[in-house]
Formats: C-alpha cells, structure tokens, sequence
C-alpha cells in the first residue's frame, strides 16, 4: 500500500528511528521485533510487536526528528483512534484468527 504523501526515504527515516530508539517503544516502553525476528510467535503476537513509526503532527510531510515516535503497533493505534491523519485504508487492520 503505498501513499505519494511519504518521501521516497521514508522506509529508511522509519528504520533509522526505529534503531535510534532500540527498537523500544517510546510511550508504553514495550521491546518489539526487529526485522526477521518472530518466527515461531502467533500472528496476533507478531502484530502486537510489530513497530511503526508515527507523525506528531499527522503530516507525512513533516519527517524532522521531533515529529517522529517510533511505536509498537497497539500504541500507534491509540494515537491514531480518534484522530484519523495520515492514516490510509488498511493500515491500522488488526487481523484476528480464531480456532475453533
């Protein structure tokens, strides 16, 4: 899924700022998965720990350092719950799967 509304560097500012922080999630502190690890983890846990890097302002335009958090994926949705921004079709999904 791509949006023209990111900069073409945008997968490498998102990585540099996940590494700057260790891979830790800045609000709840939570250690999440670095690409490759995971294997072996159930698809809800893999998305859980799964890190993204979120907009301050809501501006994909906007990549200054003090814009961005680098988050695991149930804090990011919280940023995003109420106040939509930059968020395109699809991209918050959570994926459930369920044994019966």
């Amino acid at each position: 899924m791509k949006d023209d509304r990111y900069p073409s560097e945008w997968a490498q500012l998102a990585l540099q700022k996940k590494q700057s922080v260790n891979w830790a999630c800045e609000r709840c502190g939570v250690q999440c998965l670095k690409p490759g690890e995971g294997k072996g983890l159930s698809t809800g846990d893999r998305y859980r720990l799964r890190m993204a890097v979120h907009h301050c302002d809501y501006d994909p335009g906007n990549n200054s350092p003090s814009n961005l958090k680098a988050l695991c994926s149930p804090c990011h949705l919280y940023f995003h719950r109420r106040q939509r921004g930059n968020v395109i079709p699809g991209q918050l999904r959570l994926k459930f799967s369920f044994l019966i």
